[in-house]
């Protein structure tokens, strides 16, 4: 585990969102969902590909709050463009499954 200051951490912006967009990935190498996800009218809507086929249909993520960092710089994946990363943890059987709000919290919200 490599050790980082407040600062740095500080610097990633951990924002509330919530999924309005979920649509399947073929083009991905591994299978993903191409998600766009709303963060309130500060920030706007941002694009994202996610690897949540193992646990979650389309149907499951829509409407979803989800915790994403919005602040890294966008990143090609495939022909798509993801502009943020909805975060997630592994399971046993290496699932991903997605971090998510313990409440309603406002579009936008920052993890404090």
């Amino acid at each position: 585990m490599e050790i980082i200051s407040w600062d740095d951490f500080a610097k990633v912006e951990f924002r509330v969102g919530r999924i309005i967009e979920v649509e399947k990935f073929p083009e991905a190498h591994k299978p993903a969902y191409k998600l766009t996800v709303d963060f309130g009218p500060e920030i706007g809507t941002k694009r994202s590909s996610a690897q949540l086929t193992d646990l979650y249909r389309p149907e499951d993520l829509k409407d979803k709050l989800v915790v994403a960092v919005v602040n890294f710089p966008p990143k090609q994946i495939g022909p798509m463009i993801s502009e943020c990363l909805v975060t997630g943890f592994h399971n046993k059987n290496n699932e991903v499954v997605i971090s998510l709000p313990d409440g309603n919290v406002p579009l936008g919200s920052k993890l404090i």
